[in-house]
């Protein structure tokens, strides 16, 4: 599996419909998807679910209009694949390469089950079966290795690293029949990972069960950006320290440390009185486009410093998801990325 950082084909969105995802609140949630595929697609392919012409109607028009950045809207295609709801990292294709019979590289479509996060929101049964899909409309073979895994739940560096989490994928709402090491070896065999990084608890508000993609991302082979809350009264701070503390200790195939740089919390943000899951680290790379959610905290710029130093070749641009938030996910939790192929 290649880095999210590798060049990338495409970016995939599912676009939102489900009310109750948002509830009293949908009403902006269609525009910071337009805003967020507007800027995709002054970076590469944007590929967007849809269930029928009124809704790509809708979509087609939102991200052309969007005022933050011009879409490049020939970019910008719609397909009739439906989904349950939007959460696209979590349901949507897993590309991976594989080297064929020929020595050349090949790219697949990883189909793992999806159950909804431990089968908390019925029904799912379309999100589960976007993957396949997606392979059909792009006649890409499909592997399906028979396990319950959300994109959100793991991080690779593409060297043979993989990030992810103890309460996630450990949680018997998962894959209740599988040991820690079958599940170990099922990452490391269909992701060409060589060794798996296990981190603790995730962050307040999180209905995920503790997906990584909310605490630490690689950056580069060597270097991983963590979420720090300096504020010892709060909820987060005692798991995401466990979580810093865990990765000061790693290190690579070679033996060498990794590099872990500290990312800020936003100040909490509530909804309706509930604590809502937002952070820095739910953010995006696209091929010359950094998108990092904004919660309108005073913290925001130092995030976006963090990042930008990160990513010195790739514009970071900070999108307000004070809205999108409350669906409990941010930019990443709707994104996926299809890699460039390689020969």
């Amino acid at each position: 599996m290649p880095p999210e950082w590798a060049p990338h084909k495409a970016t995939w969105l599912s676009w939102p419909h489900k009310l109750e995802s948002w509830p009293g609140k949908f009403g902006p949630v269609p525009a910071v998807f337009a805003e967020i595929a507007a800027w995709l697609s002054t970076s590469e392919e944007v590929h967007i679910n849809v269930l029928d012409d009124a809704m790509e109607h809708e979509a087609r028009e939102l991200v052309r209009a969007d005022a933050h950045v011009g879409a490049v809207m020939e970019r910008v295609f719609f397909h009739r694949i439906p989904t349950n709801d939007a959460w696209c990292r979590d349901h949507g294709p897993n590309y991976v390469f594989r080297k064929g019979n020929d020595n050349r590289f090949e790219k697949v479509i990883l189909d793992w089950e999806y159950n909804a996060w431990g089968g908390k929101y019925e029904p799912y049964d379309d999100d589960n079966a976007v993957p396949r899909r997606v392979g059909d409309l792009q006649r890409i073979p499909v592997v399906s290795p028979g396990m319950v895994l959300e994109g959100g739940a793991i991080d690779v560096n593409g060297n043979g690293l993989l990030l992810t989490t103890e309460s996630c994928l450990l949680n018997p709402n998962r894959n209740p029949a599988m040991s820690r090491k079958e599940i170990e070896d099922n990452l490391l065999n269909y992701l060409g990972a060589r060794k798996v990084i296990w981190l603790g608890e995730g962050i307040a508000g999180d209905d995920t069960d503790g997906h990584v993609d909310d605490m630490s991302r690689f950056v580069s082979e060597t270097v991983v950006v963590t979420a720090v809350e300096d504020d010892p009264e709060d909820e987060n701070y005692s798991s995401l320290m466990d979580n810093y503390q865990r990765l000061k200790r790693c290190a690579g195939l070679d033996g060498s440390p990794l590099r872990i740089m500290k990312l800020p919390m936003p100040e909490p943000v509530y909804y309706d009185g509930e604590r809502l899951p937002a952070s820095y680290a739910n953010f995006y790379i696209a091929s010359s486009v950094v998108l990092v959610p904004t919660y309108r905290s005073s913290r925001d710029r130092k995030a976006l410093d963090v990042l930008q130093e990160c990513f010195p070749d790739r514009q970071v641009v900070g999108v307000d998801c004070t809205d999108l938030i409350w669906g409990l996910g941010a930019i990443h939790c709707i994104t996926h990325e299809e890699p460039l192929t390689r020969c």
